[in-house]
């Protein structure tokens, strides 16, 4: 997750982990049998009274439903059925009719009390009544439904997580309850002993729940946006962790034993009170997406150097000022995020990021002595903004890549020389690439170059420069024409600017009127003598 809450102007990196239950409806992992039956989706108007075939599933999501359409109720094989996003107040005891349904979403309706008959739905697997105003005291009806895998009750207003439901479901695999007011869990929470995914975000937890640590089996855990000051020594039992989500708490630290999840291949720390990481992460060889961006770094952490596997790094607003030459060994990063912190140059460790796809270093401090920068043979599609900064850079060389676009910052290098982006996907060159005037050298070769025309680049510098100039003259020129065109509208009140030309009409006649109203001091001091 993170939303590290992220997007690109200046190409600033916003953080999107990879996690299987995202806030609210995601994809279910049950696999609905049609057996040699084609499935079905009705629309409300295409419900039938009379239901003959033997239909499995139905979406009515956001259809401004305010009831269940009891036509529903007569589908004796229905196994999945969607009812989210619409204006639903109550289930309806028909609903034990439905008794082959395994996937039921009624999220965001507006559901207060969970009636005694869903209990009765014994193949019911699935079940996701998400932001809806549910009243506390019809939970317990939930711990009915043996057979559920999946409960998804985010932004529900819970207080607490019900005991009966942790004693009675044994096989549920993913509980969704982020966006609530937990403060804790009920210790009977360690008889889900078959979860696999728990969401936490978005509660009052100021501790790590340590009965978390008796579920085995769990493989996702994401206590973001908390106030968790540490994460208890006994997270070393959960081996079959892969996804720990742990940004925005007060963490202060990370135990050492946590070294010991192996699987462990996404890691959220970002936005605590963090220094270090521990020396025995650097065990942590299947890692591949680490988030430590807003906790103040006392230096680069090189246990990360050893993570081969790492493709997302976000190291944002972290205090670093230099990377470690054994950077370089991480040859497999497509997204890393340096911006905001106190580099003063160019880390010339990243030209040997093979994969790089996204960089961001924007709000650094460098002023920099850069000359060379080689790039090419990636899968490039963009220049970051901020190579407007490399001041007295006189090389670039990003052939073989897929550049769509040069940012216009690059005509602010004004010591460059050499320009090579031969073999990309560039059309156009910045407007006033003309201005840098040591440029000596631009290939421009196995582009779709339309702007300069392909056999313009072809003639060279000169050439290109040329039809640089004139396009901005030929700009200028019809800017003027618009400007005098539009003067000439309003003054004769055409088109668009008709009633423009009434009201400066009107305003001419109304000061006049306003004129001949008033009396010349002279003549109106004789006529009162």
């Amino acid at each position: 997750m993170v939303e590290f809450q992220q997007s690109p102007d200046a190409i600033t990196v916003n953080v999107h982990f990879s996690r299987a239950d995202t806030t609210i409806l995601e994809n279910d992992s049950l696999q609905i049998s049609q057996e040699t039956q084609e499935t079905k989706e009705l629309e409300e108007d295409a419900l039938p009274v009379h239901a003959t075939d033997r239909i499995f599933f139905i979406d009515l999501a956001n259809k401004q439903q305010t009831t269940i359409p009891l036509q529903i109720f007569e589908l004796e094989d229905l196994e999945e059925l969607h009812l989210e996003k619409n204006l639903i107040e109550n289930i309806p005891g028909d609903i034990h009719r439905l008794k082959k349904v395994k996937v039921l979403y009624l999220n965001k309706n507006y559901i207060h009390n969970i009636c005694e008959e869903l209990g009765e739905l014994k193949y019911l697997q699935s079940l996701d009544l998400s932001s809806n105003p549910l009243s506390y005291s019809s939970l317990h009806i939930i711990s009915k439904l043996q057979a559920l895998r999946q409960l998804r009750l985010y932004d529900v207003n819970l207080d607490e997580f019900p005991v009966e439901i942790c004693k009675c479901l044994h096989h549920v695999e993913l509980l969704g309850l982020s966006g609530n007011n937990l403060r804790y869990l009920p210790k009977e929470v360690v008889n889900l002993r078959q979860l696999k995914e728990i969401y936490l975000q978005k509660n009052r937890f100021e501790s790590f729940p340590l009965e978390l640590c008796h579920l085995l089996n769990l493989e996702i855990l994401d206590l973001e946006q908390n106030r968790v000051s540490f994460v208890p020594e006994e997270i070393v039992s959960l081996t079959n962790l892969v996804k720990l989500f742990l940004a925005f708490n007060n963490l202060l630290s990370v135990p050492d034993t946590l070294h010991h999840c192996r699987r462990l291949t996404v890691l959220d720390l970002s936005n605590n009170l963090l220094r270090r990481l521990p020396p025995s992460f650097k065990q942590l060889t299947e890692m591949n997406e680490l988030g430590l961006s807003g906790n103040n770094l006392e230096k680069f952490p090189r246990q990360i150097c050893h993570w081969m596997s790492l493709c997302l790094i976000y190291l944002k607003n972290t205090g670093l000022q230099m990377l470690p030459s054994s950077f370089t060994r991480l040859t497999c990063i497509k997204i890393l995020d340096l911006s905001e912190n106190f580099f003063d140059e160019f880390p010339k460790e990243i030209c040997a990021m093979e994969n790089l796809e996204i960089l961001s270093l924007d709000d650094n401090q460098i002023r920099e002595n850069l000359k060379e920068l080689y790039l090419e043979n990636n899968c490039l599609e963009y220049l970051p903004p901020s190579i407007g900064l490399l001041s007295n850079l006189e090389i670039v060389d990003c052939h073989n890549n897929l550049l769509k676009e040069l940012p216009d910052s690059i005509c602010q290098v004004q010591g460059l020389q050499r320009l090579l982006v031969q073999n990309n996907q560039l059309f156009q060159l910045p407007e006033n690439l003309d201005n840098l005037q040591k440029l000596q050298l631009v290939l421009l070769d196995g582009n779709p170059m339309t702007d300069p025309p392909v056999e313009v680049c072809r003639q060279g510098n000169l050439a290109i420069w040329e039809y640089l100039r004139e396009k901005r003259h030929q700009k200028a020129k019809a800017t003027k024409i618009q400007a005098w065109w539009r003067g000439q509208m309003v003054q004769k009140g055409l088109g668009i600017f008709a009633e423009l030309q009434k009201l400066l009409k009107k305003g001419k006649k109304d000061k006049k009127g306003k004129e001949k109203g008033k009396e010349k001091p002279g003549k109106g001091a004789k006529g009162k003598k």
